[in-house]
C-alpha cells in the first residue's frame, strides 16, 4: 500500500515565522507533521508556505491524491477579502470540499472551514484568549459525534486567537462552547467533502505555548494579560518547568492544569478520531 500523503497549508508570513523561529517555537505546519508522524509514522507531509511570494498551492489532481488536507493556525483575518494570501486558501478549501478530499484544521482552520462554506467569522469583542480555553464543553451533537470519541465531556484546550466564527454555514454541526467562544469546535458537511476543525491548538504543548506567549509579549501585557515582562518570564519559566516535569504538583494546582492538555493522547483526540473515522476508511475504499 502506498504510504498515506498529507497536505500541510502554513499561511504564516515569513516574518512572522522567523519570530517563532527567534523564541524558539516550532513552525506552525512542523507542529502539524508532527502530530502526523506520531499517529502513521510512514506518512508523508507536504507542507506549503502558502503566503510567501511565487509560491503555488497544489491543482486539483495534486489535492485529490492527498489523504487529507491540513490546516493550522495562521495570524491572517479570514475576512480580510482584499488580501490575496488570504483568498487563495479559502480558494482551496472549496477545491477539497468540491473534491470530497477530507480537511482538518485548528484555529485559523476551524474559521476557513466555515467561510470557505458560507459561514461568518468576526472580531471577538470580548478580545483575545490565550494561553487555555478554559471549560470547553460538548454540545448535545458534540457527546454524539466522531470526533469526540473517548474525550471528556468537559476540558481544557491551548489557544491563542482574537476573531471567533459568529454564523455557521449550512451543512455544520457545533461540537463545542466554552464562555470565551461559542464556537471551540465545528464539523462541517460541505459538496462532497468534510471538514472537522477545532478553535483551540490539539498540536501545542506547554512549551510552544510558553514559546508563543514570548512572542507575543508586547501585545499581550499591552491587553493586560500580564503586568511587565517579569511577570511574563515568570509565568513562561513556570510552564516551561511543568512541560519538562509534568509530575509537578505545585505548577499543576496553581495553573489548574491537568491531563486534557499534559497527555498527548487526550489531547489530540480529535485528530486521531478524525484519522480513524474519516481519513483511513477512505483510504481504504480508494486502495
Amino acid at each position: 500500500m502506498n504510504k498515506m500523503k498529507f497536505i500541510i497549508v502554513d499561511g504564516y508570513p515569513k516574518e512572522s515565522r522567523d519570530q517563532f523561529d527567534v523564541v524558539g517555537m516550532r513552525l506552525a505546519a512542523q507542529l502539524y507533521a508532527d502530530m502526523v508522524k506520531r499517529h502513521i509514522a510512514d506518512a508523508v507531509c507536504d507542507i506549503y508556505y502558502s503566503s510567501d511570494p511565487g509560491v503555488e498551492l497544489p491543482n486539483d489532481a495534486e489535492i485529490g491524491q492527498a489523504a487529507g488536507v491540513l490546516w493550522p493556525g495562521c495570524n491572517l483575518t479570514v475576512y480580510h477579502d482584499h488580501d490575496e494570501r488570504v483568498t487563495r486558501m479559502l480558494k482551496m478549501v472549496k477545491q477539497a470540499y468540491r473534491l470530497g478530499v477530507p480537511q482538518f484544521g485548528s484555529c485559523w482552520g476551524a474559521q476557513i472551514a466555515v467561510v470557505a462554506a458560507g459561514g461568518k467569522v468576526a472580531p471577538n469583542p470580548k478580545g483575545r484568549e490565550m494561553g487555555l480555553a478554559r471549560k470547553v464543553h460538548l454540545t448535545d451533537e458534540g457527546r454524539k459525534h466522531p470526533m469526540y470519541n473517548g474525550k471528556p465531556m468537559v476540558f481544557e484546550g491551548y489557544i491563542s486567537h482574537d476573531d471567533h466564527i459568529v454564523e455557521l454555514p449550512d451543512g455544520a454541526v457545533l461540537l463545542a462552547s466554552n464562555e470565551f467562544s461559542r464556537v471551540q469546535a465545528v464539523a462541517v458537511q460541505h459538496e462532497r467533502g468534510v471538514f472537522w476543525a477545532t478553535q483551540y491548538h490539539p498540536e501545542y504543548d506547554l512549551h510552544e505555548v510558553a514559546r508563543l506567549i514570548v512572542a507575543r509579549e508586547e501585545r499581550l501585557i499591552h491587553h493586560g494579560f500580564f503586568k511587565d515582562h517579569d511577570d511574563l518570564t515568570r509565568y513562561v519559566q513556570d510552564l516551561e518547568a511543568l512541560y519538562a516535569d509534568p509530575g509537578r504538583k505545585d505548577l499543576r494546582w496553581k495553573y489548574a492544569i491537568d491531563d486534557h492538555v499534559l497527555d498527548e493522547t487526550i489531547r489530540q483526540k480529535e485528530f486521531s478520531n478524525w484519522l480513524t473515522a474519516v481519513v483511513l476508511p477512505r483510504a481504504e475504499q480508494n486502495a
